[in-house]
């Protein structure tokens, strides 16, 4: 039913309540409600945090939004992870109406000595309300009875009188004391708050087969990386300022439809094949290629990542090589074709003849128990991030099981779906408990579609889902990169490292590989995927070849400033260019200082972009005729800006702003 102040469209609510909206540990939340009443007093709301343990919070007060009617907003803010919930609270506010009717009818003299009435009435009623045990109740006590003799004063003229009722200080107590009248509640409503981590990360993709992998000059013949070696490039990592470390899946790689470079048909007896193909003789998905060592191998690895601040995330690929222990010993794990044979997977007109897909349908109770076991494992091994490739063709029924099996015991264990699919889809598995979610990012390009997406995922489905830009992958090397030289490749690393919390970058990205395997495709040439890629990071660094700097640097900026390390906080900006994007992120600190950062970007790869750069101030925190000084975080330059900008970005020598604001009047 609805209560008798009614409190209606409450968000953040998932599946009506029935999943926990997004939160972060350190993250303001936005709850808003549409609150209302009959007839014209006013009313108040607010909300209430109650915590994993069941404490309730300090309620926050609920402001009105100016452009919304009856829309009312407050950010709270969890401490700690784990399972919180939040209430709201409505009433009407007879001392709102008394201040708003009192506003209006004493300068017109109509009433005036029932209203200053009906004023001592209700700060009497405040007044006994206090708590005396509250260090703070003998200031509030004088300020009220202040107010009770200005009310009851004849000898002072009207406006005096209400000019004294009107006062800061009383409005201040009144509001941190409100009177409730048919005070309604509607609430609790989930919202699970994960470990930081969840929101903001800078991930780093690598093989391991290829780190440390060497090629004879005389044969040809190339000798896979391992553990051992691949430990030796997590310095460079690290040094770059990024937090975790992505390996694709380091099972053993099946031999029956092995791939060839390329994924081609026809691979020789020396062919890697792909690592996403798993199983084979030597074990699924619970064990380790021989090429890259043993399990010792891999734990002395997951130690010397956790020394250098690093985090290790897992690929969790749930699908088979033909020659997979599970083929044999549970078939019906898999779809088999009228003609006897078992479906390989296939993305038309993309084939994949070495891997089959697994079939929930046929024995889920098994599958469910089986990939637990794995992922277990994988923890018990110091993991505790996956990657988690094509979550989007498994039942999301599955996965809200797994992931809230591993939350009831591990709830520091973060997921991240690698969906590039259906809106919905993807929505939905970041609502059942993927902390972290694949996105559009890499097709977003122009200036329009990118200020839309900046502002879905910041304020549309921020309850939903987390983003993680990734930059590039092992499948993906969009046109804009194949096309739009170095200038590209710093313009989308500024786009996702500011962007979004969350980014990630996969290796050779800062060596600017580029060539596609053929026109209109978005596959490398030679692709890691089906080959080892022998890298020479060094003299890549000694002959300048190298964009590992100014991914050092994003990376600095992204530690140095709160306001990028949220998702909810991305305003858009304006600029007279089409090819110019303007953003920025503003975080209230401690203290109540601001960390605001703007980001100025120009697009366009080729060609050098000049224009005016509008601001909206009050998104800044600031006065609309302020005039600040701005630093440009990239090239330590400053300025002194106001609401319009002249700006000039050149690709070729750097095209893009990172400034924060140092100081406005």
């Amino acid at each position: 039913m609805v209560g008798r102040i009614p409190i209606m469209e409450v968000m953040p609510v998932v599946d009506l309540g029935r999943q926990p909206a997004k939160a972060t540990v350190g993250e303001p939340l936005p709850v808003r409600a549409t609150v209302f009443r009959e007839g014209h007093d006013r009313l108040g709301a607010e909300v209430v945090l109650i915590d994993p343990q069941g404490r309730r919070r300090a309620p926050v007060r609920m402001s009105q939004e100016s452009d919304v009617p009856d829309r009312y907003t407050a950010w709270v803010t969890p401490d700690q992870p784990g399972a919180w919930t939040f209430e709201i609270a409505a009433w009407s506010d007879p001392v709102a109406t008394w201040q708003h009717n009192a506003g209006v009818k004493v300068p017109a003299g109509v009433d005036v000595d029932l209203m200053f009435t009906e004023g001592r009435l209700l700060l009497e009623r405040v007044l006994g309300t206090l708590d005396p045990r509250d260090p703070e109740t003998k200031q509030a006590t004088a300020v009220l009875r202040a107010g009770i003799e200005a009310a009851t004063d004849t000898k002072r003229p009207a406006a005096a009188r209400l000019a004294a009722l009107q006062a800061p200080e009383l409005t201040r107590v009144l509001a941190a004391h409100p009177l409730r009248e048919l005070l309604t509640v509607e609430g609790p409503y989930p919202a699970y708050a994960d470990r930081s981590k969840a929101l903001f990360s800078s991930w780093y993709e690598f093989f391991p087969r290829s780190e440390g992998a060497t090629k004879d000059p005389q044969t040809g013949k190339v000798t896979t990386g391992s553990f051992e070696t691949a430990a030796k490039r997590l310095d460079a990592v690290a040094a770059m300022g990024f937090d975790v470390v992505y390996l694709p899946p380091i099972h053993p790689i099946g031999e029956v439809n092995r791939k060839g470079p390329n994924n081609t048909l026809d691979p020789g007896p020396d062919d890697t094949g792909s690592p996403w193909a798993i199983g084979s003789k030597h074990g699924g998905h619970d064990a380790i290629h021989p090429d890259l060592g043993t399990f010792d191998d891999f734990d002395a690895f997951v130690s010397r990542a956790r020394s250098l601040g690093l985090e290790v995330a897992l690929d969790l690929a749930l699908q088979a090589a033909p020659d997979h222990p599970w083929v044999t010993s549970h078939p019906e794990w898999f779809t088999t074709r009228a003609d006897g044979t078992i479906a390989y997977a296939e993305n038309p007109p993309k084939k994949y003849q070495d891997i089959y897909p697994v079939n929930f349908d046929n024995d889920p109770s098994g599958i469910c128990q089986e990939v637990l076991r794995i992922v277990r494992l994988w923890m018990s091994h110091g993991v505790r991030i996956f990657r988690v490739d094509n979550p989007h063709t498994k039942p999301v029924a599955f996965w809200e099981w797994l992931l809230k099996e591993i939350r009831r015991t591990d709830p520091d264990v973060l997921f991240l779906a690698e969906a590039f699919t259906r809106p919905a889809m993807m929505r939905t598995l970041g609502a059942i408990g993927f902390q972290q979610s694949y996105t559009y990012f890499t097709w977003r390009n122009g200036k329009s579609e990118l200020e839309d997406y900046l502002l879905e995922l910041a304020h549309e489905t921020d309850h939903v889902m987390r983003p993680n830009f990734f930059v590039n992958t092992p499948d993906i090397l969009h046109a804009f990169l194949q096309y739009g030289g170095p200038a590209a490749f710093k313009i989308r690393a500024v786009l996702a490292a500011t962007g979004s919390p969350s980014w990630g970058v996969y290796s050779g990205y800062e060596l600017y590989e580029h060539v596609a395997v053929k026109p209109g495709s978005e596959e490398y040439l030679d692709s890691e995927k089906y080959q080892i890629r022998i890298r020479d990071w060094d003299a890549a660094e000694r002959e300048g070849r190298t964009l590992a700097p100014y991914l050092t640097r994003l990376n600095e900026i992204r530690r140095a400033h709160p306001a990028l390390q949220q998702l909810r906080n991305v305003a858009v900006h304006w600029s007279d260019d089409d090819n110019v994007l303007v953003f920025s992120k503003s975080a209230l600190l401690a203290g109540g200082q601001r960390d605001t950062v703007i980001v100025v970007v120009n697009l366009d790869p080729h060609a050098a972009r000049e224009t005016t750069v509008h601001l909206d101030l009050a998104a800044l925190g600031l006065d609309e005729h302020a005039t600040f000084v701005v630093h440009d975080e990239i090239s330590g330059a400053d300025w002194t800006w106001n609401q319009h900008n002249y700006v000039r970005l050149d690709p070729y020598h750097e095209p893009a702003h990172v400034l924060t604001v140092r100081s406005g009047r």
